[in-house]
């Protein structure tokens, strides 16, 4: 299985982390904060169009994780906390929302690491499962 793709944007404070195969098409990114965040643009991420706290605001809002960032510097993952907390949320018509840092086993063994929040596909549907892929909006998903 090929490495999904990750892709880094940066304006020299905060570098925005893009991982489309995360992605449910919410939306939140471009509606909240359209000078960093527009899909007719290329690069799509302008991390230069307003303040790294704006954007860390911003990106704290997407429900999926696709999108991410860290500080110049502060590359490295922070450790797992035993008893750190995870919440969970269903989604009206959507995904399982997962908050909090997560190990997850694919089926072929693999171990994906996720922090901040996992969309899991409850439709059935998504071709990343057990990822939601956002495709609960194309075929009208209620649940």
């Amino acid at each position: 299985m090929a490495d999904p793709i990750k892709k880094e944007y940066s304006n020299g404070d905060i570098t925005v982390t893009w991982e489309p195969h995360k992605c449910i098409h919410s939306k939140k990114c471009v509606s909240g904060l359209p000078e960093v965040f527009d899909f007719n643009r290329r690069p799509w991420i302008k991390a230069e169009g307003t303040s790294s706290e704006n954007i860390a605001t911003q990106i704290d809002k997407c429900p999926s994780g696709a999108l991410g960032y860290y500080y110049q510097g502060n590359e490295k993952e922070e450790p797992t906390e035993a008893g750190n907390s995870k919440n969970v949320e269903v989604s009206p018509n959507g995904p399982l929302l997962i908050f909090g840092k997560l190990k997850i086993k694919t089926p072929e063994g693999e171990l994906e690491k996720d922090s901040k929040v996992t969309a899991f596909c409850r439709c059935g549907g998504s071709k990343n499962k057990p990822f939601c892929d956002g495709t609960h909006q194309k075929i009208d998903f209620q649940g």
